[in-house]
């Protein structure tokens, strides 16, 4: 596992407290001026607030690099993943498209 999924996953493991009727999921932002990727762990609980934690910044700002650090997440975590700012960007490996359509915080 990789320096950066690692320090992510190290600090999910805390918030992620698996309780009942609650949403989990993990936000990537591409913040394109300051060439950097910001991880954020999303919870909300039924009729709560969403409650967004910051979990990490990329300073390597490469996609073939947070395609690696997704996929280790991904497979230590079942979450549900929402990118924003990726519109129309394509993984290097896989070669799927990360974020079909701009999300309403674009």
């Amino acid at each position: 596992m990789n320096k950066g999924a690692k320090l992510i996953c190290e600090r999910i493991e805390p918030l992620f407290k698996q309780l009942s009727k609650t949403r989990y999921s993990l936000m990537v932002s591409n913040n394109i001026y300051g060439k950097r990727i910001n991880f954020f762990f999303q919870s909300q609980r039924a009729y709560h607030r969403l409650k967004s934690t910051p979990l990490h910044t990329l300073e390597k700002y490469d996609l073939e690099y947070l395609e690696q650090v997704v996929d280790e997440i991904r497979s230590q975590y079942k979450f549900s993943i929402e990118f924003v700012g990726f519109t129309d960007e394509v993984w290097p490996k896989k070669q799927t498209v990360i974020q079909k359509k701009k999300n309403h915080l674009e």
